[in-house]
């Protein structure tokens, strides 16, 4: 489809260039006709006065030249036209590849999202369907063995809510205009730490804790809420999670570190792509998750101007790396 979309763009694009070159051709055709005339019309006069030849045989000199000059003239535009259309043709092409490329990278980045969110809600639904089914054809069904079909059943109801929640939540981001304040990264990191229960031990932060950052309050605790979140699941039991306060240029920001398995290197580009699970052995139990919370935490920072960036590599720290646009005392002044 691209494909063809592409070599009708160039032909759009080429023919806007015959067309121009065209043009310019007869131009410069009609008027450097004319000024050959002219110049050699001028010349005849000046012939004949100084050497006194007969006006005939001048006349017939000055239409052989002028009739070789346009001659020479139509040689050189043609020649001229057909290079500029050859190079035209391979630079509208590539123009019309470089214009549809990334129309062409949305279009299968939508494809590949509805494919796999397809894929995400039908395995839920088919496991509520089979254990519906096979409830119903049980006749000698108890009731605990109905309460274990509805908990069952809840649990994937709670999977496809949350599966729901986050599509919109980035679908909000793809479109919305968000409001933004000052924001207190200790602060809200601290709020959301609390949130984690028993693992909130775990959390360890240092740096200066007194950095604000200019940005939607509730955007900044999901970006802390999806990247310990994350930490906590994929180090090893007991162990710290380090939270540090950094600022860079201006940007003021966190690192989220955890030891664990660490990330290979030819995962660490995709991890942030929707629904991609670089490993199911780690997401397997109470570590499942549909891939989307690092999607939406990119789309966050990068909706703020930021900067999110991963460092790790098996059996060693993963770093977690978030930058935001810091507060301007002009924009502290106005909260």
């Amino acid at each position: 489809m691209f494909e063809s979309a592409t070599l009708k763009l160039t032909a759009w694009y080429l023919a806007i260039l015959v067309a121009i070159s065209l043009l310019f051709s007869i131009v410069i055709y009609s008027t450097a006709s004319s000024e050959i005339g002219a110049r050699l019309g001028f010349l005849q006069n000046d012939t004949r006065i100084v050497f006194n030849i007969p006006i005939n045989k001048l006349d017939d000199l000055r239409d052989t030249q002028i009739h070789e000059a346009k001659a020479n003239l139509i040689i050189s535009l043609v020649i001229t036209n057909l290079c500029i259309w050859v190079a035209g043709g391979i630079g509208s092409y590539y123009l019309a590849r470089r214009t549809l490329t990334p129309i062409e990278e949305a279009h299968e980045a939508q494809s590949r999202f509805t494919s796999d969110a397809s894929h995400e809600l039908r395995t839920p639904l088919a496991s509520m369907k089979t254990e519906i089914e096979v409830a119903l054809r049980d006749p000698a069904l108890t009731k605990d063995e109905m309460k274990e079909l509805l908990s069952s059943n809840l649990e994937e109801v709670n999977k496809l809510s949350q599966l729901s929640q986050t599509l919109l939540q980035l679908s909000r981001l793809d479109h919305d205009n968000i409001p933004r304040e000052k924001v207190k990264l200790y602060k809200t990191a601290e709020v959301v730490a609390e949130r984690f229960g028993a693992d909130s031990s775990r959390i360890k932060f240092d740096g200066k804790k007194s950095y604000d950052v200019f940005a939607n309050p509730a955007n900044v605790e999901e970006l802390f809420t999806i990247l310990l979140d994350n930490a906590l699941k994929y180090s090893p039991s007991g162990s710290e999670v380090s939270v540090s306060f950094i600022k860079q240029r201006q940007l003021a920001g966190f690192e989220v570190r955890n030891g664990g398995k660490g990330i290979a290197a030819d995962v660490l580009p995709h991890i942030f792509d929707r629904f991609y699970r670089a490993d199911s052995s780690r997401t397997s139990g109470d570590k499942k998750g549909y891939g989307l919370g690092l999607a939406l935490a990119k789309k966050i920072v990068e909706l703020h101007d930021g900067e999110l960036t991963v460092s790790s590599a098996p059996q060693k720290q993963t770093i977690f790396r978030v930058l935001l646009p810091i507060l301007r005392k002009s924009q502290a002044k106005d909260q």
